[in-house]
């Protein structure tokens, strides 16, 4: 396969208010060989990447009605959409906008104007790092609004750090491993206490059901498969 057909695989999302920006780099990049959607309303950001699962967005972070920040951060709290690269657009210069962009998790900033051909650029070279990072094993899981950062020993749930035993660490991290296969009761056992002989299937609801507590309305995708045990779902 040709360098150009793998990066016409590639697709970016544009989310800028300024119509004649979206129009010169829908336009660009296409020309680049890329699939590119771009639009110009913010409210629409989260539930288009969601259905698109673009493998960069360009953002601009001043927009009315919610903000690139605010957006970036709803992207990076977002179990589908953390890992995406985002390069932020703004007209301002100042440096406390970039940092403030890089703070909020964005991996690269330009200032408008920018050069068309510098801003290609910067999304090949983002690409070429998003695929080598995907090559190597990940040490996030997700499910939802749930996000575990296994290096770290954290975890989020709906943008927020919640606190977590070792024991409801290791089966959520479990859980999420196996995302979508069933656990039976006696697996999580088996798995999470290694058996301990003055244990029950019981121990495991008891667990399941504080976890599910303290991730609040993200401990739904916890599943309860009746009669046999338990499964993280998408």
């Amino acid at each position: 396969m040709s360098n150009q057909d793998t990066e016409h695989m590639k697709r970016i999302f544009v989310v800028d208010d300024e119509v004649d920006v979206t129009e010169l780099l829908e336009y660009k990049l296409k020309q680049a060989g890329y699939a590119v959607r771009a639009i110009n309303d913010p409210l629409r950001t989260i539930g288009l990447a969601r259905d698109l699962r673009p493998d960069l967005i360009i953002l601009d972070m001043m927009m009315p009605d919610l903000s690139g920040v605010q957006l970036l951060r709803m992207i990076r709290g977002d179990g589908v959409l953390q890992d995406i690269p985002i390069i932020f657009l703004t007209a301002k210069g100042d440096i406390t906008d970039k940092v403030k962009g890089l703070e909020s998790g964005a991996d690269d900033f330009m200032t408008k104007p920018f050069d068309a051909r510098e801003l290609l650029l910067r999304v090949k070279s983002l690409l070429r790092r998003a695929k080598s990072a995907a090559a190597k094993p990940s040490t996030r899981l997700s499910a939802g609004g749930l996000l575990m950062d296994i290096e770290k020993h954290e975890v989020t749930a709906d943008g927020s750090v919640v606190d977590l035993t070792a024991t409801e660490f290791k089966l959520l991290r479990i859980l999420l491993d196996r995302k979508g296969r069933v656990q039976s009761r006696e697996e999580l056992l088996a798995d999470v206490w290694n058996y301990s002989p003055d244990l029950e299937t019981r121990t495991v609801d008891t667990h399941v059901r504080r976890l599910r507590e303290k991730l609040g309305s993200a401990g739904d995708t916890i599943e309860t498969i009746r009669g046999v045990g338990y499964r993280v779902s998408n």
